[in-house]
């Protein structure tokens, strides 16, 4: 059940109590911001030593692609250049429909196809931790959108989860790769749609370019010779969590391991057996 706790009437959001782990919406959306969902990686600028998070979540990567140029958003509660004026649920209908309290869409580089299955209660810790943060005034660039792109589903998105579902290893697992969008960087272009989930999900061979140099995203499906078919329990975590691939060379970014590493070894568990059922693709 959920504990009621007495408390003053501006902390009520961040301090409500979590039935399975004891932990507030605030410890809660902390976890899902700086782990799983590594809003970071995105949303925090980065230099050549890598993130500066001195100005955390104030603005960050840019991106500049054929159908638009954007930078990533200031989501601390800063109220002239950040999501300040923004209203709880205006900010968690934006999460899982990518529209702005007014109107305008966000581009896709913004997962919020994924972020789909968000629970309520993890909508909730969201809102709550965002506003927790310290606020930072950092205006970012207008976003430039050049053409419209076909909406998409990606892989296991496009249904809200329940808690319920969450106790069952591989449901907690797709979904925990789904919020992370693991398949977002890991599945190639197709040519009328953003990604190709329905034919190469997983796949891989995306290229990334930042202060890191170029990288290209791996075949993380179930393939024993391109993907992780051959892979142990172990090697995947070492991967995910510390960035070394099984021959032992280094990762590059835009791979945030740093923030996986401080992910719950229930939650890594699950998501090695998600990764086990992709289908394999050369």
């Amino acid at each position: 059940m959920r504990i009621a706790v007495r408390i003053p009437f501006g902390l009520a959001l961040s301090l409500v109590m979590s039935p399975a782990m004891g932990e507030t919406l605030a410890e809660r959306g902390a976890y899902l911001v700086n782990s799983v969902m590594v809003c970071h990686n995105c949303h925090t600028p980065r230099g050549p030593q890598g993130l500066d998070l001195s100005r955390a979540l104030s603005g960050g990567q840019a991106f500049d692609e054929p159908a638009f140029k954007v930078t990533g958003s200031n989501i601390t509660p800063d109220k002239d250049t950040g999501i300040g004026n923004w209203t709880d649920d205006g900010l968690k209908r934006f999460l899982v429909s990518g529209i702005r309290p007014n109107g305008t869409a966000v581009a896709p580089i913004m997962p919020t196809a994924f972020y789909t299955v968000l629970t309520a209660r993890d909508l909730d810790a969201l809102a709550a931790y965002l506003r927790s943060v310290p606020p930072v005034r950092h205006e970012t660039p207008t976003p430039e959108y050049r053409i419209a792109l076909k909406p998409e589903t990606p892989t296991y998105a496009g249904k809200q989860a329940s808690e319920s579902e969450l106790t069952d290893q591989l449901s907690r697992g797709r979904y925990l790769m789904t919020i992370a969008h693991c398949l977002e960087c890991h599945t190639p272009e197709g040519p009328s749609v953003v990604h190709d989930f329905t034919g190469a999900s997983g796949k891989g061979g995306r290229t990334f370019k930042g202060p890191w140099g170029e990288s290209v995203s791996a075949n993380i499906t179930s393939d024993r010779a391109a993907g992780l078919g051959g892979w142990s329990d172990d090697e995947i975590k070492r991967a995910v969590t510390q960035g070394i691939a099984r021959d032992g060379h280094k990762l590059k970014p835009p791979m945030a391991y740093a923030g996986y590493a401080t992910m719950t070894a229930q939650d890594l568990d699950a998501i090695v057996a998600a990764l086990r059922t992709l289908a394999p693709h050369e």
